[in-house]
């Protein structure tokens, strides 16, 4: 195994590329490197600079770390959605190409295997594979979702380059095996915007699934919505079933009149245990 050496990480996933044929995945993957290789030759990055491994559905850039790491930021929010907008103009609907996409940075060795080894790249792939970011291509009318690594963020990002505005990222918390991950979505998170709308906040780190906590009552999987309450002055109590002559509870008869405490209208006497009492005019 080589020694670990600093590389900046980029990886770029097809969304839904299992629910295609065979021929449609092998076209998908003709565009997925096409877009790559413009977009990393705008930045100036070229063959020389670094290696790929294919992944099927994504392909992984180890990048010279003397590369522009600004210059790559600046290609893949204005190269790559240009990019994916001409492809998709001319493309049918099952051939749409929509792309996840993250950058990161952090030690990677190769073995004797020409695999691939180093935790950072690890926590790259979680956050590709993260939900947040699923849920953010999946909410957009765009065609591609990036966020980065907080480390690049720190490092990068948020000293505001031009073409990189640090304003247009937002922190989310990604779970992972080994703990919550920090990193940054480009554009808004998941879910922020209906919540804005109702007054709530959504916090970071908050569950971004599909079917989350949070949805309107009768909604799909969730409680049937509750029946609306009765017109009338607020604060009376809502009328209960009435009852007329004896009944037996529980062994006891009821007879007489009687109103109890939710409503519920009771006429007889009320027979409990042998004993008899007249409830109309007494105290309780």
């Amino acid at each position: 195994m080589t020694d670990p050496v600093n590389r900046t990480i980029l990886l770029l996933d097809i969304e839904r590329f299992s629910h295609r044929d065979d021929v449609e995945q092998a076209y998908l993957r003709r565009m997925l490197y096409d877009i790559t290789d413009r977009a990393l030759h705008s930045a100036g990055i070229d063959e020389t600079l670094r290696l790929r491994a294919d992944r099927g559905d994504s392909v992984m850039e180890l990048i010279d770390a003397n590369a522009s790491v600004t210059a790559l930021l600046r290609a893949l929010l204005t190269k790559v959605p240009a990019e994916l907008r001409a492809v998709n103009r001319m493309a049918s609907r099952s051939a749409q190409i929509r792309l996840r996409g993250v950058v990161a940075g952090g030690f990677v060795a190769i073995d004797e295997h020409a695999g691939w080894v180093g935790s950072d790249l690890n926590h790259a792939c979680r956050l590709l594979d993260a939900e947040v970011l699923r849920d953010a291509l999946r909410e957009r009318a765009d065609d591609f979702a990036l966020c980065v690594s907080d480390a690049l963020y720190a490092g990068v990002v948020r000293h505001d380059h031009p073409g990189v505005p640090a304003d247009g990222f937002h922190r989310v918390s990604v779970a992972s095996k080994n703990g919550p991950l920090t990193a940054w979505l480009y554009g808004p998170v998941p879910g922020t915007a209906a919540d804005e709308a109702s007054g709530t906040a959504l916090g970071t780190g908050a569950d971004h699934g599909e079917t989350g906590e949070g949805k309107a009552p009768g909604g799909s999987g969730d409680r049937p919505a509750p029946l609306p309450a009765p017109e009338g002055r607020r604060g009376t109590p809502v009328p209960g079933p009435c009852f007329h002559g004896p009944v037996t509870i529980g062994g006891g008869t009821v007879h007489g009149d009687q109103n109890n405490l939710t409503g519920n209208r009771i006429t007889g006497d009320i027979h409990l245990g042998g004993g008899r009492r007249r409830e109309r005019g007494e105290g309780a």
